[in-house]
């Protein structure tokens, strides 16, 4: 008997084709316009042969082998559900009592699900709120520099994340559209809560067939598709912010900056203007100045200004420009080289950041909000930036400077980690296993031996999604979806929300985790909250048990174009920013208040430590762009089939010019080894034309295989990417920061063990 089950999830909307208790293969969603291939791997992933099926413990924890043990290396002994609950519960009580409620981290990273009741990270924060507190995370991996500047510079971070200019806005108006790292399609077959439409694609021809002329200004002729005929510039990495403020000083040289609006609608352009002069510094950022920086020829920077001082122009940046060091300067700087052309807030104009970083940034839709759990307060109040993990691991009793804040650091004695994977997220993974073996115990919820839960103390198997029921809604769609159950779970899995209820049983507050609600009650009370919301602004939902049976919700699409800033643009006084002074802040008195040396009061080009401008360039002459992958979500269904077959030799692909390969006497297919000082890794080399020469590049999201002699035997680059803050404002991610060498690899090429389970040990 084969049946059909509605789902969702972050890659997709799909029917799941279900015989004798299999899902054997997936449909999409009929009313999905371009939908991608990476659904095809979720069979792969509910079967998989690394599925957990069991609670384990691992064996050197049982013999009391707690902080200082080097996790990774031992057995795991199975143990009963009952056992495992007591043990975790016993060490969670045993950690609040000696060493306080901010001594537990609850990690997690927000994209385990699509679906918004049976979502890990938040089923564990509300669990660990409830129970105390504990020391949790804010910003993110993808735009945390970004995600902290934005809020000083336009007074919010809708310009990134929230509803932005459209694309019918686009195709009308814009004539030109300048792209800081492209507008990949890769990222479009993704969307954080699941996607019934995928529209990027569709909208993007549509821009194209408008006449919107594309310029690609990345390492990587890729970043735009062939559809758009962009013009590629292949700048230096790390270099954006010189480009920028080179065009800048053609803007005051031609006389095109828009002085109505820098006085009407700006602040700190008397403090700007006389940096790109030189007149601050004695070094005028001239086309030439930034020439010998980017390594983009001096008359191209002049032209390319020229143009967009001459046409309506949409000036955007990818989330991943802001991933380095430095790296709150270039989106500081495009904003101030869009308020020089006045069009913030005009149709089709302006500057937006994520265009292309994520499917239905810019697809027209209602601000609607989405299904969701409500947050749970943690008592404990200690937050720090996200990727800067293993600082707080490694510095307990210290403080970390953020964003004009100092933060005392607990001693982490436990982390408790569901339904994410830190192990592909951080940077430098080396360091980040010093720093995890610091904790006294790790507590993992997990269906894959990834990574984390190789790496764990207390393993806890969950279900996948299909063997759970749920809502898929994200605010950038405009499909909510109903998810059916499409099989048991197998083996002893169990979904997150049960096993921390009996946990939440064993220490004394089970009602008010679960407020007495089962999976059906959570899931309707979920949905008319959500239905209540809408109604609150003009939209009538469905009824529940109408959305259940019929399987998703359709919002309606918008009858105008949405242009960001377009209140503000037309009266700032009326309708002002929400920063100190109202106004777009050029020159932000708050941040240059902090005193930090790496970031000041307005934009500037600051040469990274790591780049090919830099001394370290004669050893590691190389620069390595991670970037996210076209075959699996971050590290999610790289046991997919899919995912596999883009490997080489079973190894994580990697992009080189030809001529770099030929300085090194490699072939393509051929593995190599890449390196620096902070490990290695094997990749599957690639060549192409389409990359800058001196650059390589190769996707996150292979799951980490490091063999006895710390090598990377199937290709993550976050064992080469270095863990340092953007800057002590924005202390984001900075892994597009990086240097390596490549050479050819010899010898007999090892397996890769990853897809494989761990040692099991049965008990005697």
């Amino acid at each position: 008997m084969t049946e059909l089950k509605p789902h969702s999830a972050h890659w997709g909307a799909f029917e799941a084709v279900v015989e004798n208790g299999r899902v054997t293969g997936v449909r999409p969603f009929a009313r999905d316009p371009n939908p991608g291939a990476l659904i095809q791997s979720v069979p792969d992933a509910v079967h998989s042969r690394v599925r957990i099926d069991r609670p384990y413990v691992r064996s050197g924890w049982l013999k009391g082998e707690r902080r200082g043990s080097l996790r990774g290396s031992d057995a795991f002994v199975p143990v009963p559900w009952d056992q495992a609950i007591r043990l975790v519960a016993e060490e969670t009580q045993r950690v609040r009592g000696a060493f306080g409620h901010a001594s537990i981290m609850g990690g997690s990273y927000g994209w385990s699900s699509a679906g918004r009741f049976h979502h890990a990270k938040s089923q564990l924060q509300r669990f660990l709120g409830l129970g105390g507190g504990y020391t949790t995370q804010v910003t993110n991996y993808s735009y945390g520099a970004g995600m902290t500047l934005m809020p000083h510079i336009v007074g919010t971070n809708d310009i990134m994340q929230g509803q932005v200019t459209d694309w019918p806005s686009i195709a009308k108006h814009t004539k030109l559209m300048f792209c800081l790292g492209g507008l990949p399609l890769k990222n479009a077959l993704v969307t954080a809560g699941g996607a019934g439409a995928h529209e990027y694609v569709p909208w993007l021809k549509q821009v194209a067939e408008a006449g919107v002329r594309f310029v690609n200004v990345s390492p990587f002729k890729g970043d735009t598709p062939d559809f758009l005929d962009a013009e590629w510039v292949p700048i230096r990495p790390n270099t954006d912010t010189a480009l920028l403020l080179g065009m800048a000083h053609v803007l005051l040289a031609a006389g095109l900056e828009d002085r109505s609006f820098l006085a009407t609608h700006c602040t700190g352009w008397d403090k700007l203007r006389p940096y790109i002069l030189g007149d601050a510094d004695g070094v005028p950022k001239t086309p030439e100045w930034a020439s010998a920086v980017t390594e983009v020829p001096a008359a191209t920077i002049r032209r390319l200004a020229l143009e967009a001082g001459a046409a309506p122009t949409m000036l955007t940046a990818t989330w991943s420009i802001q991933r380095a060091e430095h790296g709150e300067q270039p989106w500081w700087m495009l904003v101030a080289l869009a308020a020089m052309l006045g069009g913030i807030g005009q149709p089709g104009q302006g500057v937006v950041f994520g265009y292309g970083s994520l499917n239905g940034m810019g697809t027209p839709r209602w601000e609607l909000p989405s299904v969701s759990l409500p947050a749970t307060r943690n008592p404990a109040g200690v937050a720090i930036p996200v990727s800067r993990v293993t600082e707080l691991l490694e510095r307990p009793g210290e403080v970390m400077q953020y964003n004009g804040r100092d933060i005392p650091l607990p001693d982490i004695r436990m982390i408790w980690w569901a339904g994410g994977n830190p192990f592909h997220h951080h940077q430098d993974l080396n360091r980040l296993l010093r720093g995890w073996c610091r904790a006294d115990t790790v507590v993992v919820q997990e269906p894959w031996w990834t990574a984390p839960a190789r790496h764990a103390d207390i393993v806890l198997p969950a279900t996948t999604t299909l063997e759970r029921n749920d809502i898929g809604s994200s605010s950038r769609d405009r499909f909510v979806r109903a998810m059916h159950q499409a099989i048991p779970p197998l083996a002893q899995a169990r979904n997150d929300h049960d096993m921390l209820a009996d946990m939440a049983d064993a220490l004394g507050f089970r009602d008010r985790f679960t407020e007495q609600r089962d999976e059906a009650a959570w899931l309707r009370h979920l949905y008319e909250r959500w239905r209540a919301a809408c109604a609150r602004q003009g939209f009538e939902a469905p009824d529940f048990d109408r959305f259940w049976t019929e399987g998703f919700v359709e919002t309606p699409r918008p009858d105008q174009d949405f242009v960001l800033f377009s209140d503000f643009a037309r009266d700032p006084a009326a309708h002002p920013l929400n920063t100190p002074s109202g106004k777009v802040e050029l020159f932000s008195e708050t941040i240059a208040s902090f005193g930090y040396a790496e970031i000041g009061g307005h934009p500037e080009w600051h040469a990274p430590r790591e780049y090919l401008g830099a001394e370290q360039a004669r050893r590691f002459p190389l620069h390595l762009l991670s970037y996210q992958p076209a075959t699996r979500l971050h590290g999610q269904l790289d046991q997919g089939r899919v995912a596999q077959a883009s490997k080489v030799q079973g190894r994580e692909p990697m992009l080189m010019h030809p001529d770099d390969a030929a300085a090194r006497g490699l072939s393509d297919g051929a593995v190599v080894r890449m390196f620096n000082d902070r490990g290695a890794v094997l990749a599957g080399l690639k060549l192409s034309e389409g990359i800058r020469p001196g650059v390589v590049a190769m996707a996150t999201g292979a799951w980490w295989d490091p063999g006895e002699d710390g090598l990377d035997r199937h290709g993550n680059p976050n064992v080469l990417t270095q863990d340092v803050g953007t800057s002590r404002l924005g202390q984001g991610c900075a892994a597009q920061s990086c240097l390596v060498e490549v050479v050819a690899f010899d010898g007999p090429l090892p397996a890769v063990a990853v897809l494989q389970p761990p040692q099991i040990l049965e008990p005697a």
